[in-house]
């Protein structure tokens, strides 16, 4: 089904047109990331004669080991599609184009290992240095305060556990929380219901901790934006997430409005 983007055989009696597109249709998405394990597309279409007027029943990608912007590990992303109008002479360039945008159903998958490696990032680590705002300023002397080496677990029920490094001009103050995540406007991460863990930290920095902790929920809320991963044609939103062991799993819809490189 998957043509010669894969390198597996085809199943006998699948149409030539389907495997084309299907192997253009995966080209095409590699494009949406730094790297990728793998990518596989299946089109559906039927009568195959369909095809040539660009009318395809079903559009569905599967991929794993997906990098995003160079630091972003996806485990696992899928789409699929209801019925889909392209423009089949594209095809024959080996480019897609859609006739209009089009909606998917959609799901993502993170690791645990995962996120914490996105802590690491450029894109993260410099929306955590040099925060200067009333609730941090109150707490550092009107001086900015950086955050650090931040790591998170997962727990049931959708619940995170959070530890970092809080460097304050005299000195540095462990943070520790647990919060519940919750999705706002389909597309932003919020950390609900923060709890501050004490017993992560030294019992004389407990209350500037704990202040610190707070202060440092707020700069998480703003931090965690779909739009900012920037998918070349392609619009991510969440319905709802879930925790399923070192696994955080989204799932929502995909607005593709063109496939990459045919803006």
């Amino acid at each position: 089904m998957f043509g010669s983007f894969t390198g597996t055989k085809s199943s006998p009696g699948v149409d030539f047109g389907e495997q084309m597109l299907s192997s253009v249709a995966s080209q095409c998405l590699r494009h949406l990331f730094t790297r990728s394990e793998s990518i596989d597309v299946t089109v559906r279409c039927h009568p195959s004669s369909k095809l040539l007027q660009g009318s395809i029943d079903n559009f569905k990608m599967q991929g794993r080991g997906l990098v995003i912007r160079k630091d972003f590990y996806t485990e696992s992303m899928s789409f699929e599609t209801d019925a889909v109008s392209i423009d089949f002479s594209s095809v024959l360039s080996g480019k897609i184009r859609l006739k209009q945008p089009t909606q998917a159903v959609a799901q993502v998958t993170l690791t645990e290992a995962g996120i914490n490696q996105a802590f690491k990032a450029e894109l993260v680590t410099q929306r955590l240095l040099n925060i200067n705002n009333p609730a941090l300023a109150a707490l550092s002397g009107d001086e900015p305060v950086s955050f650090s080496d931040v790591e998170l677990k997962l727990l049931p029920d959708s619940r995170v556990k959070i530890f970092a490094k809080a460097e304050l001009p005299n000195g540095i103050v462990p943070v520790s929380l647990s919060a519940t995540l919750a999705v706002e406007r389909r597309r932003r991460l919020a950390f609900k219901d923060p709890q501050f863990e004490a017993e992560q930290v030294p019992e004389e920095l407990r209350g500037l901790s704990q202040a610190l902790t707070l202060a440092f929920v707020q700069v998480l809320d703003d931090m965690v934006d779909l739009d900012r991963f920037d998918l070349d044609g392609v619009m991510l939103r969440i319905n709802r997430l879930e925790t399923q062991d070192n696994q955080l799993v989204f799932s929502g819809y995909a607005q593709i409005e063109h496939f990459p490189g045919t803006r």
